[in-house]
């Protein structure tokens, strides 16, 4: 079965949308207090409009969390296409590109959380990540559990902690991400 060309008006109305909920989202400090009758406004689209593209609040934050993670994911890709220094390495590079998104999108994750897009292990991008990670151990010598380590080694970058280290504990960005790479050496080294 041919998939179906979108309409051109309605590829505009999705790109005004989610670019009006990114823009929105990132000026408020709470992306709970921007509505959908705000977004709609600020795209020029009707409120129906947000419902039918997108189902629902939680819907329009996953369009737009998967819009920021596409740039990420592709320089993600390429990197490892070549070839980092250790499979260590690769490990350390891919948390810390995660850590880093999660640092700088924590509040539209949190949202993500708390608008029931349901268990953030089920979340198309954390299966994403969880994927390239667990390849990424697989070729760390001494890895026993790569597919649980993984799994581990993400929840100590989860969006709720990270928005405690950031916004309550003050935890630089840069503290933040040694921290994390002092942990991951310690893990690696007790696989080992």
């Amino acid at each position: 079965m041919a998939q179906r060309t979108e309409r051109a008006d309605a590829v505009r109305n999705r790109e005004a949308v989610l670019a009006a909920a990114d823009a929105l989202f990132a000026a408020s400090s709470s992306p709970q207090n921007v509505s959908m009758d705000d977004i709609a406004a600020a795209a020029g689209v009707g409120k129906g409009t947000l419902f039918r593209r997108f189902g629902d609040r939680a819907g329009l934050i996953g369009a737009v969390i998967a819009s920021r993670l596409e740039p990420l994911r592709q320089a993600v890709q390429e990197a490892q296409d070549t070839a980092a220094p250790s499979p260590r390495q690769r490990v350390l590079d891919l948390l810390d590109a995660s850590l880093r998104f999660k640092i700088e999108n924590r509040n539209l994750m949190t949202a993500a959380e708390e608008a029931g897009l349901g268990s953030p292990y089920q979340a198309e991008h954390y299966g994403w990540w969880h994927e390239i990670l667990r390849s990424a151990l697989e070729q760390v010598p001494g890895v026993r559990a790569p597919d649980f380590t993984a799994h581990a080694l993400l929840a100590a970058i989860r969006a709720d902690l990270v928005v405690y280290l950031v916004d309550d504990r003050k935890m630089t960005a840069e503290d933040l991400r040694s921290a994390l790479a002092a942990h991951v050496g310690d893990v690696l080294a007790k696989e080992a």
